[in-house]
């Protein structure tokens, strides 16, 4: 063999994973089509969130936090880590009854939740009679090109070879297992390929005949140009009602958000030389959702210095999809607008099941194969659901 583990993908959850495999003494290669973090995580907003939809979903957040802010302790690189702490905000009934109960279950699992006053930060000013959360344990990476540079700095700094610029043609299976890859430079036999490639996770699982059951969704964020009234210390704030996020950024202000009629691009029906900057970007759609709180956040309509987009995995029920897809094909996927976040966690327990053959507690909950044979058109509406629920109080019908 050429090496113990392949993976096809470097961005954060790719690169996470290659390392904790390296750590564990694996030797580990990883291949990438263009340049590492080029796609979504270069592209993230970098928002680790401890508050999360159910108990696995709260203890992966909450580890990956915890490995971000001592990632130089365990991994050896330095990580700049900003420790500012996120508001919940909802300023309708329906939405205050939503964290009320977030509130109680997040607690139960752990996490360090609290009512918070009335919020008034340099950038948002509550005008109404607003409910919020204080989530201590919550950070950001400001720049998420930094993870990506500690990681592949770790990943070499443990043993493993990060190739770029080496896209994936091939992934031989013999007698029923996968036996390596095939790159359009070389052959690499391996026991164990792990499928990592984001958008195009399921192009590469059909190389072994292999289904990931996911779809691809464009999100976008934009920052706005430096603002005197926009404090580098302030919070993340979450405004769960109008699906908004905000944080400092560079001066000024990140703005993201969730928009109820999302764009699916499969890179599948794409030509093959689509790029995440080939996907269509919408200013029009942000500056509507920066409407939605211009009340309390006027910072969030100013001069636009950057706008950016990526696309995210969807999965049918809003997890991970993570685990075995057929003998020796692993896949890290299903990201749901929380694969950068919760790179370093999911990477970590993915290493642990390949390397053990045992999966951490849980982590079977996250195996491709929950869904079943579900038909492309119910992949896409189930996942075009997840996305604009993304903030919801509502759960989805799957019937």
């Amino acid at each position: 063999m050429d090496a113990d583990v392949v993976v096809i993908g470097a961005g954060a959850l790719g690169l996470s994973t290659a390392l904790h495999c390296a750590m564990s003494g694996r030797s580990v290669i990883v291949v990438e089509r263009h340049t590492a973090g080029s796609q979504a995580s270069g592209r993230a907003a970098g928002l680790f969130k401890s508050v999360q939809a159910d108990e696995l979903r709260t203890r992966l957040a909450r580890r990956s936090i915890t490995r971000a802010v001592t990632f130089a302790d365990w991994a050896g690189t330095p990580l700049a880590v900003a420790r500012s702490g996120s508001l919940l905000i909802a300023r309708t009934a329906q939405h205050r009854e939503f964290l009320r109960r977030e509130l109680v279950q997040s607690r139960r699992w752990g996490a360090d939740v609290r009512e918070a006053a009335h919020p008034r930060l340099s950038y948002y000013r509550a005008v109404g009679d607003d409910f919020a959360l204080w989530c201590p344990e919550d950070v950001y990476i400001d720049e998420p090109a930094s993870l990506i540079q500690a990681c592949l700095a770790a990943c070499r700094r443990h043993g493993a070879e990060v190739s770029e610029n080496e896209p994936v043609i091939g992934i031989p299976v013999t007698a029923g297992r996968v036996a390596g890859i095939e790159t359009r430079h070389r052959s690499i036999a391996a026991p164990v390929v792990v499928d990592a490639a984001g958008a195009w996770v399921r192009h590469v699982a059909e190389l072994a005949g292999a289904r990931v059951p996911v779809s691809t969704v464009r999100h976008q964020l934009l920052i706005t140009a430096p603002a005197a009234d926009v404090d580098p210390a302030d919070p993340i704030t979450r405004v769960v009602d109008a699906a908004v996020y905000l944080r400092p950024a560079r001066g000024g202000l990140m703005v993201g958000g969730f928009e109820s009629d999302p764009l699916p691009v499969d890179p599948r029906h794409q030509p093959a030389s689509f790029t995440t900057d080939d996907v269509p970007l919408d200013l029009g759609v942000l500056r509507r959702l920066a409407a939605q709180v211009s009340a309390e956040a006027p910072a969030a309509q100013g001069p636009v210095a950057e706008l950016r987009g990526g696309l995210f995995t969807m999965s049918p029920d809003g997890r991970f999809v993570a685990g075995p897809v057929l003998p020796g094909l692993w896949v890290a996927s299903g990201c749901n607008g929380s694969g950068f976040s919760s790179s370093l966690a999911i990477g970590e327990a993915l290493a642990t099941w390949i390397t053990s053959g045992t999966p951490p507690p849980g982590l079977a909950e996250l195996s491709p194969g929950r869904f079943g044979p579900l038909p492309d058109d119910a992949l896409l509406s189930r996942g075009l659901w997840q996305y604009a629920h993304y903030y919801g109080p509502t759960a989805p019908d799957l019937d």
